[in-house]
């Protein structure tokens, strides 16, 4: 069978690129995976025990943009789920981000009041602060808060998560970690939020079920290469492997997994407990409380970081300094000058933290642009 595009990758951005062009445009299509499953690292599969686990590390589902709620829908009906995280602070677990339930949980009650005022005076009652700004700030408790959760929260978790000081990091990270002037304790405040119901992997399969579409599995791309002829190519590998790293090779920060079952129902409060200050690991995932799975015993995960150092270690999180966005920045514009009939999506093609919904918003986007109309929203 010829075909009319080549798909680098089954995770989101390939997968999504393959269904719309088949599905919604008619075109042939095959995709080429390496690993023995599609879906990327939001792969999901029972353990020897039946409990559902992610493989990869806990995905949860959640989005702003209607347009890629919709469109995941078509494959799968979802479960509901508010995600909430938990922290162990002072040897106390408190809700993360860190917010008004935190504050109250680590200080006296004086003090926490005290403290509560000025946010809300500050920032008004449901603002999300970057901490850098909180730390910019002239009042003595505001700019105390912004020390402690620097130090208690983010510190020490942050040289596990990347191996680096914060200070050798791109400022955007800090950035990213709020106080929440509220107590509402969830980690996500998008409208859209969940998983599905029957899993990623049976989410995905549903997606690449089209008799346009042909899968190839346990396959490396640059070793068959040479035998397709496409009309196109959608590349979502790492885009440094596709240049052969002329201009070395893009760092990732890598991840190890140590699952174990329990013979217990549950073993800690939420689906997810970080431990930024003890233990080499970063997180406890239960994923019972994730999938909402009843059984008598439970499995969960410990998550270390780690570099990667060789081939076989997942690419999991692009590292955010600026000499790595320098050298980004070579293949960026490599990327460009190749023919228009290659594109580069997704989070290692462009080496950039994404998550899943802005991964699917990007592959619609490429099919858009490659075929010049959206295709037909019902089909």
């Amino acid at each position: 069978m010829d075909f009319d595009y080549v798909v680098v990758g089954a995770g989101f951005a390939g997968s999504v690129c393959a269904e719309r062009l088949a599905r919604a445009h008619g075109r042939r299509v095959l995709v080429v995976e390496r690993r023995g499953h599609v879906g990327g690292n939001a792969h999901d599969r029972r353990d020897a025990h039946g409990i559902l686990v992610h493989p990869y590390g806990p995905h949860i589902f959640h989005t702003r943009i209607a347009e890629v709620w919709s469109y995941l829908s078509r494959f799968t009906e979802w479960r509901a789920y508010s995600h909430r995280v938990l922290g162990v602070v002072d040897g106390a677990r408190v809700p993360l981000p860190f917010n008004l339930s935190s504050l109250h949980a680590l200080f006296p009650r004086a003090a926490a009041e005290r403290i509560e005022g000025a946010l809300v005076r500050r920032f008004g009652t449901g603002s999300r602060v970057p901490i850098l700004e909180l730390q910019g700030e002239g009042d003595p408790d505001l700019k105390m808060l912004a020390d402690y959760v620097y130090e208690k929260v983010f510190l020490h978790y942050s040289v596990k998560q990347w191996g680096l000081a914060p200070e050798e990091l791109s400022p955007a990270v800090t950035g990213r970690v709020p106080v929440v002037v509220s107590r509402d304790d969830r980690y996500f405040s998008d409208p859209w939020q969940g998983l599905p119901a029957d899993g990623y992997s049976a989410m995905f399969a549903r997606m690449l079920a089209h008799p346009n579409i042909e899968v190839l599995l346990n396959t490396d791309y640059g070793k068959v290469a040479g035998e397709l002829k496409p009309r196109a190519l959608i590349y979502t590998g790492m885009v440094d492997e596709f240049f052969g790293a002329r201009y070395g090779p893009l760092p990732y920060r890598s991840l190890e997994f140590r699952f174990e079952n329990l013979p217990v129902a549950s073993f800690q409060d939420a689906a997810v407990v970080n431990y930024p200050n003890d233990f080499a690991y970063t997180r406890i995932t239960e994923y019972k409380k994730l999938t909402g799975q009843e059984a008598s015993s439970t499995t969960i995960a410990y998550e270390y970081p780690r570099p990667r150092g060789q081939e076989s270690d997942e690419p999991y999180y692009p590292i955010p300094r600026e000499t790595n966005d320098a050298m980004r920045a070579r293949y960026r514009e490599e990327a460009d000058r190749v023919s228009p009939a290659v594109r580069f999506v997704g989070r290692l093609a462009e080496y950039a933290y994404m998550d899943m919904d802005q991964t699917v918003a990007s592959a619609l986007r490429c099919v858009e642009e490659l075929e010049g109309k959206p295709g037909s929203p019902s089909e």
